[in-house]
C-alpha cells in the first residue's frame, strides 16, 4: 500500500437520502450518487427479480440544489436508478457510469472503464480527478457475475490538497477492495454500499453487495478514516441494516469510523 498522503483535516458533510443516494461537495463540485427519489412501490423488469421499495427518500430532487456530477454505479437496477433519478439526469451536466450505461443513457452520460479517469475543473483553478474502479455485483468470477447482475463501476475522487474519497457502488468483492487500496489507500472517506441484498435465484442466495462484516473488513483494508454506509435500507431485498453494521464495526474495533451522514 502506498505511503499516506496529506489530507484535509476537516471532514466534508455527506447528506444521505436513503438507499444508495448521497450528496456531497468536494473540491467545490457537488456530487450525487445513484439517484433514487421515487416513493415506495414495486419494480419488475423483464427477466429480473421483483424489487420492492419499502420507505420513501428523506428528500426530493427539489431539495438538492445544483448538482455538478452524478456518480452512477449502474443504470440497470431500479434500486440504483429509478424513474425520478432518470428524470433528474437530464438537468445534470455530467453523469459518470459504466461504459454500457453511458451508451444506454446518452446525453451527458459518460462511461468509465476500470482505472479510466476524467479530470474536472474546480472554480478555484484546481482540478478533481474521478477514476472508475472495479466493482462486482455478486460473488464469483467477473464474467459469471456480470452475466447475471450486469456491469458496475465504483469511483475514487482525488485532487491536490483534497482527501481521497471512494464510492464503492454495488460491490461484493473484498479482492476488488484490495486492488483499490493498493492503488489509492489509505482513503479518507469511503461511501460503502452494504445491506447484504440477496435473492434465492441468484448465486444461491449469497450477498450481491457487501454484508456488514465485509463492510467493516473493507474499511480496514482501505485504511478508511471515515465510512458513510449507504444502500442498506429502503428496499425489501436488503437483509442487513444499520444495527448489523453497528455490531460488525464494533466487533472489528472500527465503530469510531462510522458516520451516518446528514439527513433532512
Amino acid at each position: 500500500m502506498p505511503a499516506s498522503r496529506p489530507v484535509a483535516s476537516a471532514q466534508f458533510p455527506v447528506r444521505v437520502f436513503g438507499g444508495p443516494t448521497a450528496l456531497f461537495e468536494y473540491g467545490g463540485l457537488r456530487f450525487l450518487t445513484d439517484p433514487t427519489f421515487d416513493d415506495p412501490g414495486d419494480y419488475q423488469a423483464p427477466g429480473r427479480p421483483l424489487l420492492t421499495k419499502t420507505a420513501p427518500p428523506s428528500g426530493t430532487p427539489a431539495d438538492l440544489g445544483p448538482v455538478d456530477v452524478v456518480l452512477l454505479s449502474h443504470d440497470e437496477h431500479a434500486d440504483n436508478l429509478d424513474r425520478s433519478g432518470r428524470a433528474l439526469l437530464a438537468d445534470v451536466p455530467l453523469t459518470l457510469t459504466t461504459p454500457g450505461g453511458g451508451q444506454r443513457l446518452g446525453g451527458s452520460a459518460r462511461g468509465l472503464a476500470d482505472w479510466d479517469s476524467i479530470v474536472l475543473d474546480r472554480a478555484d483553478g484546481g482540478t478533481v480527478t474521478v477514476t472508475g474502479v472495479p466493482a462486482l455485483h455478486g460473488p464469483g468470477p467477473r464474467e459469471e457475475v456480470e452475466a447475471s447482475t450486469g456491469e458496475v463501476v465504483g469511483f475514487v475522487l482525488t485532487g491536490e490538497g483534497l482527501p481521497t474519497v471512494y464510492v464503492s457502488g454495488d460491490n461484493a468483492s473484498l479482492d476488488v477492495v484490495k486492488e483499490i487500496a493498493d492503488r489509492f489507500g489509505p482513503v479518507d472517506t469511503a461511501l460503502l454500499f452494504a445491506g447484504a441484498p440477496r435473492f434465492p435465484v441468484l448465486f444461491e442466495g449469497a450477498p450481491l453487495v457487501l454484508d456488514s462484516a465485509q463492510a467493516a473488513e473493507a474499511a480496514r483494508i482501505l485504511g478508511a478514516r471515515r465510512v458513510v454506509p449507504v444502500h442498506y435500507n429502503s428496499w425489501a431485498h436488503f437483509t442487513e441494516g444499520r444495527d448489523d453494521l453497528v455490531e460488525a464495526f464494533a466487533s472489528a474495533g472500527l465503530d469510531d469510523r462510522l458516520d451516518w451522514g446528514l439527513q433532512k
